[in-house]
């Protein structure tokens, strides 16, 4: 067989060499084929995903458009709106801050207790966040160890005040960048810094020339993806919040009020606003993660 193959031209000698090769691979895989992997796939896709978000569309579809319309742009909703994506985005730039600064930390010095601090990161995933909440309301009331120091000496109020859903959102989101950010900062090769260095580049210099240029869609990536968190928050947003009309009610209590007076479509229809916000944030971000990761790459 492989004497006939060398008689052949080279083209189809070629030809019929990958063609072996992949016949050899389909018989070695293990794995199962395409069609049925993507059949479980998006079997699975639509029950936990595609049905739930549906269902959304479904119940809204009760309204007519312009009942809808009305629904969503309610004072009382748009204020609600504002509330979330203000604090949302104020806490997400503060994660930014501090998630390279542990990202850092915990990739580039050996201490006493990094595991631990490494292990403490990931405690808002695993801790319900209704205990989330209550803990840290009752740390920042005006009687709490951290809230009547502020108010004492600063005279500034956390617990009920969008300052207060600002740190609960901190809380929250804060893991998403460490994680984003560590595992690039793992991979980028110190010889890159001392190189910059040996051709006379500052500390300053070869972070923002060297290393932030590679860590930046990570950062992009934490970032959307702790504000996407944040906006729709509730657990640990709705004890330290107060709950005031038109100054700390954030969306997510608004649609649990309208499910607990019964009116599915009202709720199911601020839902939906609140579901296009995070998918246009998620699309965005995509989108930037490819036009830096091109840049960074020289491809563009």
């Amino acid at each position: 067989m492989a004497k006939s193959l060398k008689t052949l031209p080279q083209h189809l000698f070629i030809k019929n060499q990958n063609k072996a090769v992949r016949i050899e691979m389909k018989k070695k895989s293990i794995i199962p084929g395409f069609g049925l992997s993507f059949g479980i796939t998006i079997a699975i896709l639509s029950i936990v995903v595609l049905i739930p978000l549906c269902s959304l569309v479904i119940f809204t579809a009760k309204l007519t458009p312009a009942e809808f319309i009305k629904t969503i742009t309610r004072a009382r909703v748009l204020s609600g709106y504002f509330v979330s994506i203000s604090t949302a985005f104020i806490a997400s730039v503060i994660n930014v801050i501090m998630g390279i600064i542990l990202a850092w930390v915990l990739v580039r010095y050996d201490f006493r207790g990094k595991k631990f601090l490494d292990g403490i990161i990931e405690l808002p995933f695993a801790l319900p966040t209704a205990v989330a909440g209550i803990s840290l309301t009752h740390l920042t009331t005006t009687n709490g160890w951290v809230g009547e120091f502020f108010y004492n000496v600063f005279g500034i109020k956390i617990a009920y005040t969008r300052t207060g859903i600002t740190i609960a959102l901190i809380f929250i989101g804060i893991p998403f960048v460490v994680r984003s950010v560590q595992p690039v900062l793992e991979k980028i090769d110190k010889q890159y810094e001392e190189a910059a260095m040996i051709l006379g580049a500052s500390r300053k210099t070869t972070f923002w020339k060297v290393i932030f240029p590679e860590i930046l869609p990570a950062i992009i990536s934490g970032f959307t993806l702790a504000f996407a968190r944040s906006i729709g928050e509730y657990g640990s947003v709705v004890f330290i919040a107060g709950n005031t009309p038109y100054k700390t009610e954030i969306a997510p209590l608004l649609i649990m009020s309208e499910l607990q007076e019964f009116d599915y479509a009202s709720a199911t229809s601020i839902a939906l606003v609140m579901l296009a916000m995070a998918f246009i944030i998620l699309s965005v971000n995509a989108i930037i993660q490819s036009v830096v990761s091109k840049r960074v790459n020289g491809l563009s």
